[in-house]
């Protein structure tokens, strides 16, 4: 089982500055923390209801105990304090997804 931390964020006030500080500061740091196996971006989603959201972050490990830990760890202490900081340009949500169900 896999376990997914799916950040959203809304269209910041100042786009250019967000970009660049999530991919010259937030990025780095996020990469660092342990455990992670996958680390996806995505842009220009479309609503199917509702507005799109600017970027929609895909944060993943092997196990739910391993996203835990990892950010109870320093690395994921400092990314999660990077995020309040990025939160100047743009509202985020964020959840756990940690278990699916194979329907097809």
């Amino acid at each position: 089982m896999t376990a997914r931390f799916i950040v959203l964020w809304e269209t910041p006030s100042d786009p250019e500055a967000f970009d660049r500080h999530y991919r010259e500061v937030h990025i780095p740091i996020a990469r660092q923390i342990p455990g992670l196996r996958r680390y996806l971006i995505s842009r220009d989603a479309v609503a199917v209801r509702g507005e799109p959201y600017y970027q929609v972050a895909e944060l993943e490990w092997d196990s739910l105990e391993e996203l835990r830990a990892a950010f109870a760890s320093p690395e994921g202490k400092a990314t999660a304090a990077d995020v309040a900081k990025l939160q100047g340009y743009a509202e985020v949500r964020s959840m756990i997804v940690a278990s699916g169900e194979d329907v097809l």
